[in-house]
């Protein structure tokens, strides 16, 4: 098997020393989950599967798309011995949905949460030159709140909910890591102040330690800064960027600097080392306005989703993330909206390095408990800890200028104080905590429950242009349109903040399907509202949803639903496939003339 997946899965803290684990391991499903009474953890598994495809979809090998309440995975690896005095630490970028990992019969890592990386330091059970049976379960039960995203809870797919995925499905792999060591850094742009602020965690304070940052970029090197490493539990340095080497990152001009770290002892000794990058991006608030880099960049977003059709959550290859990208540029978006799951961050990769604006999300669908009374969703404290674990991944990615932690919460505004309301809070004001630097969305779309929150906005698949630029209009009057529920309110007051439309559009068209006279909604073909009766209705639908956001001057962006079609939701600019749908250079023409928001 040519081994899928081989690029390094986390491109912005880099050591040289590691091995990627993809490939083919053994597999087995365990239905009723008792796989571990009945000794399936200390035995050969029955199947092999190929590493990081989930067994739902085509790439795996496995393809069984049947409710896996449980599944096991096992392989043996030699731990290099050129390693020698480093600790092996084996890192799992994402399992679907509760993971428990043996190695050599010990239990060493237990993880909730599918779509979040976690790890665990093998020094106590397998050391360099010696063998590490890797045994892992994946539990995915299908009913009860939890963190889905777009994954079905019904056998067959339906409306905008999709194949499910289960198990490994990003790219399990292994490091040689110093026992002291640098851990992941925080990297904050401050572009008033021509700098970067790093907050670099050691595992240990050792006396006589200090670490060192150097900056770089394609002239050599700009600012070197060092610090003590034996004082602060996260030691802090500033690299001042001089005058004449400033060099903003933005949709235009997506500038990187490399960042090299280094753990230094007391000798003079490099014990630790690691390769990162930065952009230099500030985002700021003004009235309605969010600014990038202190301007007016509207922010002509996609919803994008992240499925293929052989390879479900996983892309099947460095270049379909690359190409995803490419696509929306070339359509005439400058960003997207990352949908109901926590990407790979080889996509932020590529999105800092293609100059490719990202609002970050986290995949909450799957809290819902029905429709009836006051508490019908019930998000648990998990999706805290789980979002978190997404913010703290991704916190040093320019390209990321605003995070959203929730979507589509829809209860009644009433006088009692309910889950979803604490749930909703908490995720807000974590995130506050966690990251000073972007704005940060309660819920996208529907349920506003935290009063000061940075951004407001709204869902509209109205298909009717002058209707809904007649919908949109009020904000000028600071009444914007806001999503109800048979009527009634679900959000708190707008308050005056920033404001866009982030999902409209999604206007439903299939070629083959108009042409055999089928205009009606099927299993295997849905959109919104009415579907366009030929390709040309579609540029004269598409055109006016877009003027009516790009004349109103205080709207800073939108989300158009969706980059490509999905399974049976067939309202993507392009095929599931990729593949060219409609006339691609007519739509960027629509969108890229200048929006009345973009005053400088």
């Amino acid at each position: 098997m040519t081994q899928p997946r081989p690029e390094h899965p986390r491109p912005q803290f880099v050591r040289p020393d590691w091995l990627n684990l993809n490939g083919e391991w053994q597999f087995e499903i365990d239905r009723s989950d008792s796989g571990l009474e009945r000794g399936v953890r200390d035995r050969e598994l029955l199947q092999r599967i190929a590493v990081p495809f989930a067994p739902e979809s085509k790439l795996s090998g496995i393809e069984n798309v049947d409710f896996l309440e449980a599944v096991w995975y096992r392989t043996t690896v030699t731990i290099p011995a050129e390693w020698s005095g480093n600790d092996a630490v084996l890192h799992f970028q994402a399992v679907d949905h509760d993971a428990t990992v043996w190695v050599n019969g010990v239990e060493v890592v237990r993880h909730r949460g599918g779509f979040t990386p976690f790890s665990a330091n093998l020094k106590n059970v397998a050391r360099p030159g010696e063998e590490a049976t890797i045994v892992v379960r994946a539990r995915d039960p299908h009913k009860g709140p939890q963190a889905r995203g777009k994954q079905s809870q019904l056998y067959h797919n339906h409306s905008c909910l999709y194949t499910r995925t289960t198990g490994i499905w990003q790219t399990v792999w292994l490091e040689a890591v110093p026992s002291v060591h640098l851990d992941r850094p925080r990297i904050t742009p401050d572009v008033a102040g021509s700098a970067f602020h790093l907050e670099v965690p050691v595992s240990a304070n050792k006396p006589g330690h200090t670490i060192k940052a150097t900056l770089k970029d394609a002239d050599g090197e700009v600012a070197t800064a060092q610090v003590r490493a034996d004082l602060d539990l996260a030691p802090r340095l500033t690299l001042q960027v001089p005058a004449d080497r400033v060099r903003l990152w933005d949709t235009t001009d997506p500038h990187l600097y490399d960042v090299r770290l280094e753990l230094i002892d007391a000798d003079g000794n490099v014990v630790d080392a690691a390769d990162s990058y930065a952009g230099l991006r500030s985002v700021s608030i003004n009235g309605k306005a969010i600014l990038i880099n202190g301007k007016h960049v509207f922010q002509r977003l996609v919803l994008d989703q992240g499925y293929w059709p052989e390879s479900l959550m996983t892309a099947p290859s460095e270049e379909a993330l690359v190409r995803d990208i490419e696509l929306g540029l070339a359509a005439g978006f400058n960003g997207a909206r990352l949908h109901q799951k926590v990407f790979e961050e080889r996509f932020l990769y590529h999105a800092d390095r293609l100059g490719y604006l990202v609002w970050g999300e986290f995949g909450d669908w799957g809290s819902g408990v029905g429709d009836t009374g006051n508490d019908n969703q019930q998000p648990t404290a998990s999706y805290v800890a789980q979002w978190l674990e997404a913010v703290e991944r991704d916190y040093s990615h320019p390209s990321i200028v605003g995070w959203c932690p929730l979507n589509e919460t829809h209860q009644l505004i009433h006088d009692r104080i309910t889950q979803l309301d604490d749930v909703t809070r908490a995720m807000f004001l974590a995130t506050k905590a966690a990251d000073t630097s972007r704005p940060v969305l309660d819920a996208s779309g529907y349920s506003h429950r935290v009063p000061e929150t940075d951004v407001w906005d709204s869902h509209n698949y109205e298909q009717d242009p002058a209707e809904f630029a007649k919908q949109m209009a009020d904000l000028v009057n600071d009444e914007p349109y806001g999503n109800t529920r048979d009527g009634k309110p679900i959000s708190l007051a707008y308050d005056g903040q920033p404001y866009f439309c982030s999902e409209f559009g999604g206007i439903w068209w299939n070629a083959e399907a108009a042409a055999a006279g089928k205009d009606g909604r099927s299993a295997d073909s849905w959109g919104y509202g009415q579907r366009v009766a030929d390709e040309e209705e579609f540029y004269t639908r598409f055109t006016g949803l877009i003027d009516a956001l790009l004349d109103n001057e205080l709207m800073f962006g939108y989300c158009y639903t969706q980059l490509t079609d999905v399974f049976q939701e067939e309202n993507g600019i392009y095929n599931f496939d990729r593949s060219n749908k409609l006339d691609v250079p007519r739509i960027k023409a629509v969108q890229e003339r200048q929006a009345a928001y973009e005053k400088d």
